[in-house]
């Protein structure tokens, strides 16, 4: 590729231009503000500069350039970004002549063409007089939903697609590599379609491109009753969420994504409205679908089948989320339904489910709760499935909260289940059981105290007023300052604040804002392990925790 093509974009586009599409600008002084299209939020905290080609958004700690946001916008990658930003800026793409990246290129272009004609034959052969469009039908898909998803049915005969496309110039290696045929075992140089006599779901990347497919058997009698297409170099199950081209936005909007098993629940969730719904491919849900979601929101809702196989993935995959630092609820359905077959029914009752889901931890509880009658036999069981989601709860917070949750339902010593996450295995954990760092952690309602401060070091480098700074912030946290904010925020956050350069004066106000909230803060974790001694009754504690607080109280009183 032409060493100067990322420049001529940038050259010919504005970020102003290519962030509007998503995010609704105003000018705000040099900079240009909207909300967030991460997070869903009332106050602008998303800042575009214009002088710098950059933006930076402040409630989601991410910035970078207009490649860097349409990556996460559209989900592909840096040569994707490139690609959809070139065509908008008339900038061609050139590969060096003869080299490895024009023949990979070339390589790449056409295993991706054969792909979408493969979806187009398939789409072709599913006529409104065929068997596969009644099973569609009788699954309760409309004729809209059927096109609007691309369905198609692969015929019942061994070469209908291959000789398709070969007739169509497309080589076997080529139909190898996307996945769309298989040598017959025993018979080298023998060929044949992989799918025969399947309604065919395309499966699409985060950027909308058709990387692989998955047939449903449409013989009773086949005992592979799903079938998807093998990992290609387009196709990797643990890094594809099936529908998150069309669900990106929708998760967006609503802060949270809906997270199903399959093809089926996921089309027919989309058909009654709930747009922010995607699915697995057979796989475990991974860090990088995880991370996927992610670039969308931190909130994630599992809606699986009931029955004892889907509780247990609904455990699995909540422990995983957790993990990832993300917020997990659960949808209970009734017994015996998947997520399809109670929207076909009542798409009402199914969205009063979604809007009832609870945090995950609650979920179990209760499903547990329901399961088994034996006091005993419930408290393991709670102590196995529930005890690990709730160590894997990031938040020490939100992990107490659920402590108390959990006593209040098993009529449980809260202090023996802080003892039980202590044997969880340490794998399973996410800091729960563990002591907190020695040094007291920046908190999010000083991140911007603590912005300027650093701002007026960057500012006055080497300066008395830099080291009296970084001086009374050790003093006050215990911490080396310069690791806790981005260059890219820092920049922003100076510009904002101060223009182009910060103001001296303004330092010692910030200190002594920013040491009551240390302390403020110190007196509220004090007041907790005060709390936590004089339920356990342990005296020294008690004694111990109360001469904290006062020392916390004095020390707040002279500022």
């Amino acid at each position: 590729m032409a060493t100067d093509t990322v420049q001529q974009v940038k050259e010919k586009l504005s970020i102003v231009d290519v962030i509007t599409p998503y995010v609704k600008l105003t000018r705000a002084g040099k900079y240009w503000k909207g909300l967030s299209p991460f997070n869903k939020e009332k106050t602008p905290s998303f800042y575009v500069n214009i002088e710098r080609q950059s933006y930076y958004c402040f409630s989601s700690n991410q910035g970078g350039d207009m490649f860097t946001f349409v990556q996460a916008m559209e989900g592909v990658d840096f040569k994707g970004a490139l690609k959809i930003l070139a065509e908008k800026a008339g900038v061609p793409l050139e590969y060096t002549s003869g080299g490895k990246g024009k023949e990979n290129k070339e390589k790449e272009e056409r295993e991706r063409e054969a792909l979408a004609r493969a979806e187009q034959f398939y789409a072709r052969a599913l006529t409104e007089s065929s068997p596969a469009y009644a099973y569609a039908q009788s699954r309760g898909l409309s004729p809209a939903t059927i096109t609007s998803w691309s369905l198609g049915v692969a015929p019942d005969t061994w070469r209908g697609l291959l000789d398709d496309l070969t007739a169509a110039g497309f080589t076997i290696p080529e139909l190898i590599n996307a996945g769309l045929i298989k040598e017959a075992d025993g018979k080298p140089g023998t060929y044949y379609d992989r799918f025969r006599n399947r309604l065919m779901f395309p499966i699409r990347d985060a950027a909308g491109r058709t990387v692989a497919f998955t047939g449903r058997a449409l013989d009773p009698d086949d005992q592979a009753k799903y079938l998807n297409s093998p990992e290609t170099d387009f196709y990797k199950k643990s890094k594809v969420l099936y529908a998150m081209d069309r669900a990106k936005d929708a998760i967006r909007q609503r802060q949270f994504a809906l997270l199903m098993e399959g093809q089926m629940d996921v089309i027919h969730a989309h058909q009654a409205g709930f747009t922010n719904t995607v699915a697995l491919s057979g796989t475990a849900l991974t860090d990088e679908h995880l991370s996927l979601i992610k670039r969308y929101s931190e909130n994630l809702m599992l809606c699986l089948d009931g029955d004892r196989a889907g509780l247990a993935a609904t455990q699995k995959h909540a422990l995983a989320a957790l993990r990832a630092g993300m917020r997990v609820k659960a949808v209970r359905l009734p017994k015996g339904q998947d997520p399809a077959d109670l929207i076909s029914e009542d798409a009402k009752e199914f969205g009063k489910r979604v809007a009832d889901a609870e945090p995950v931890i609650e979920f179990f509880l209760a499903v547990l709760a329901e399961g088994e009658p034996d006091s005993h036999r419930l408290v393991l069981a709670i102590e196995k499935i529930v005890l690990p989601l709730l160590a894997a709860v990031k938040s020490p917070m939100e992990r107490d909260h659920f402590v108390g949750v959990i006593a209040r339902a098993t009529g449980l010593n809260p202090e023996s289940i802080r003892a039980g996450l202590r044997t969880v295995p340490q794998d399973d954990r996410n800091d729960g059981g563990q002591k907190p760092p020695a040094a007291p952690v920046v908190k999010e309602e000083q991140m911007t105290d603590l912005l300027r401060l650093t701002a007026i070091v960057e500012a006055y480098p080497g300066s008395h007023l830099a080291e009296r700074v970084k001086s009374e912030y050790t003093r006050i946290t215990g911490a080396t300052m310069g690791e806790e904010a981005s260059p890219e925020r820092l920049s922003f956050e100076t510009g904002i604040l101060y223009g182009e350069a910060p103001l001296p004066h303004v330092a010692d106000d910030v200190l002594k804002r920013f040491e009551r909230a240390t302390l403020t803060r110190a007196y509220e974790d004090a007041l907790t392990e005060l709390r936590r001694a004089m339920g356990s009754g342990d005296r020294d504690a008690i004694r111990a925790a109360e001469s904290a607080c006062d020392k916390l109280i004095k020390a707040i009183a002279t500022l």
